[in-house]
């Protein structure tokens, strides 16, 4: 009875951001629980190439997330002709880093865009056929920048406090349809976003030191929390951001 409750079979889950890095990784954890993944991103061909890497059915779904009338009819057209998306996981995402006092403003809209407005788009989006249904999972994507901040950030840090902010509006407004909707924030993961990080031996010595689990973390980490989120194990867990992040914002 209990490990049946983590079982994703019959469900279907759209990840936006999913050709690479934790995208990725969520989609292929998904698929074990028993999930049927529907994989998003703007570049097709970046898409198709995942795809191949997935056995079973999955479902390839193309369209600009900052777009609101792209991700209206994507979204729309997969409901009328595949079927319902029961689990959403919004996780496109970006990150400039430059000191606040140069950012450009153009690196700032686009964060805007790519990191909160995307959530809001596809999240009412695929909310308005779950609200239909009674039931559904949004999972939204945060970081451990939605607690913390770091020197040469300041906008990414302000996009991902939106997202739990957000992520709370979404489970005040739809919890009463049958809606679960929680945030999941990474720490710091190996990554095609943090490739200069990683890369960069004073920033990883640093982060050990200040990580109580003192390494990076493998995005394979995140998949547990993700499908917790995703199934039944998860029903009265609401408007919350779960932290996996090597116990970073628990310490100083």
């Amino acid at each position: 009875m209990s490990l049946s409750l983590f079982d994703l079979n019959g469900r279907r889950a759209l990840i936006t951001g999913s050709s690479q890095g934790i995208g990725f990784a969520l989609a292929k954890g998904l698929q074990a629980a028993g999930a049927e993944i529907v994989l998003n991103g703007r570049d097709t061909a970046k898409l198709n190439a995942a795809q191949a890497q997935f056995e079973g059915t999955t479902h390839v779904l193309p369209f600009d997330a900052t777009d609101h009338d792209a991700v209206r009819a994507a979204v729309d057209g997969f409901e009328a002709e595949t079927g319902a998306i029961d689990i959403l996981v919004n996780n496109a995402g970006m990150q400039h880093r430059t000191p606040l006092e140069d950012f450009p403003a153009d690196a700032f809209e686009r964060l805007m865009q790519t990191n909160i407005a995307s959530v809001f788009h596809v999240g009412q989006a695929c909310a308005r056929h779950m609200i239909k249904r009674g039931q559904g999972k949004i999972i939204n994507i945060a970081s451990v920048q939605t607690a913390l901040a770091r020197p040469g950030i300041a906008p990414y840090t302000m996009t991902k406090g939106a997202v739990a902010n957000l992520t709370k509006g979404m489970a005040t407004d739809w919890a009463k349809y049958g809606l679960q909707c929680n945030g999941l924030a990474p720490g710091y993961f190996d990554t095609p976003l943090n490739a200069a990080l990683v890369a960069d031996p004073e920033f990883s010595a640093w982060l050990e030191k200040r990580t109580p689990a003192g390494r990076w973390g493998n995005v394979n980490e995140l998949v547990g929390t993700c499908i917790f989120l995703a199934s039944a194990a998860s029903s009265f867990v609401n408007g919350t951001t779960v932290f996996v992040d090597g116990g970073i914002t628990a310490s100083l």
